[in-house]
């Protein structure tokens, strides 16, 4: 299920409106329509600044933060591309450290659409193609980029050795099990490790491949291994310790600051982010550099604790945290950052597990709001259990909670994530 967007000027609601036509032929998987697309654009990805490539099923986002943060305490001009959006399809397209304009986009998407008219690309291989295009146009430092779903056949994948400094993955969970684990000869076949050879698709020949330290599980780990064994490429790792205060690799303990980006499993991201750096010789920046960028780094809807505006007024006193979590690692990982009961209000597509945050929190949940998540199709308050409460939306269910000075969560989906930003006027920028 895809966010299509919406836009205020009416020139981005044009091609958005064009790319919300679209649609993929069931089973299309691979990179020739992505690889067409580019040959007609003048093949921009061939263009690129030096490319951080991530992928993973959970903090890759928050690893890409953390790579412009770092690159931009350096002086460097960085282009991002991210996905998804929260509020603004904008959000998807960074050029040298700025969203880009509605004006930009607008020309951009119409530019892309119009060429791969009728290649029947798909919405994220239209996003990309643009990404790429807006990148190869503007000079710049270094790019980050962030794989959507997977990796091997992910339209970043398009990105060819050449252009690419370093790649990491960074956590791996069960996650888009549909596509991710479709039945096909000479994979593998026990879930996870199919998902870590999907993420490791992304190894290039003669590339750094970066990884973390005993977080993947045995099979993964091996999946990864084989993979990048048979590419060529360079595999490299990192890992965090004394609760995310310290990162290790084979260039030294430099005891570096504790990350910005609320949570103890962002220490391994940060630490994925900065091996990275360190394991490419293509873009150097200074220790200084990582540490102001390891401490400024921002990723909205992670662990974010919201300011006092028009939605947590309805809270009352108590702290509204926000995170778009929703899956057993997401789950996990939040259980881990409460020490003390909270609040939950939920809101979850209908393709994704119910379970899947709540049998990590455990009992930490003092009360469970099930939300809908608007236009789009999710699951009902008795899909969560005998003790789910309904309310008809996030300022509905802040009102309604107990004012016990607990903590309250939101959660379960990015796209509510973006919601609760937009009620609260804090639009990411």
């Amino acid at each position: 299920m895809v966010d299509f967007g919406r836009s205020d000027d009416p020139r981005v609601q044009a091609q958005l409106d064009r790319l919300r036509a679209l649609s993929v032929p069931q089973g299309r998987l691979g990179l020739e329509t992505i690889r067409a697309l580019m040959e007609r654009l003048g093949n921009p990805h061939r263009k690129l600044p030096p490319a951080f490539h991530v992928a993973g099923t959970n903090g890759k986002g928050s690893v890409c933060a953390f790579l412009r943060a770092i690159l931009e305490a350096d002086g460097k001009r960085v282009h991002v591309t991210t996905s998804p959006h929260l509020v603004r399809y904008n959000e998807r397209i960074r050029i040298a450290g700025e969203l880009i304009s509605d004006e930009a986009l607008a020309a951009l998407l119409e530019d892309v659409l119009d060429a791969g008219e009728d290649l029947g690309p798909s919405f994220f291989e239209v996003t990309i193609a643009a990404a790429f295009l807006a990148f190869s146009r503007e000079p710049a430092d270094a790019c980050v980029v962030e794989v959507g779903l997977g990796g091997r056949f992910d339209a970043t994948n398009v990105l060819e050795p050449e252009a690419v400094a370093a790649c990491g993955i960074a956590a791996i969970g069960l996650d888009h099990e549909k596509f991710l684990l479709a039945p096909e000869e000479g994979v593998p076949t026990e879930p996870l490790a199919r998902i870590a050879f999907e993420k490791a698709g992304i190894a290039k020949r003669g590339v750094p491949l970066v990884t973390l330290v005993e977080v993947y599980p045995p099979e993964a780990e091996l999946a990864i291994d084989e993979v990048a064994k048979r590419v060529g490429a360079l595999r490299e790792s990192a890992y965090s310790s004394d609760g995310g205060r310290i990162y290790v690799d084979s260039y030294g303990d430099p005891d570096l600051p504790s990350p910005s980006i609320q949570g103890p499993h962002q220490g391994r991201n940060a630490a994925l982010a900065v091996a990275m750096l360190r394991y490419q010789s293509t873009v150097r920046v200074s220790n200084d550099a990582i540490s102001k960028g390891i401490k400024s780094a921002r990723w909205p809807a992670r662990m974010q604790l919201l300011s006092h505006g028009p939605l947590t007024a309805f809270a009352r006193q108590q702290a509204v945290w926000l995170d778009g979590g929703h899956n057993p690692s997401a789950g996990q990982a939040i259980a881990e950052h409460f020490d003390e009961p909270i609040h939950l209000v939920l809101g979850m597509l209908a393709n994704k597990n119910p379970r899947a945050l709540l049998d990590p929190l455990g009992e930490k949940v003092l009360s469970l709001t099930i939300v809908p998540v608007p236009d789009h199709e999710c699951h009902p308050p008795e899909a969560f259990g005998p003790d789910a409460r309904a309310a008809a939306d996030l300022e509905e269910a802040l009102l309604n909670l107990p004012n016990d000075g607990r903590p309250i969560l939101i959660a379960g989906s990015l796209y509510l994530a973006g919601v609760a930003l937009r009620l609260n006027d804090e639009i990411p920028d």
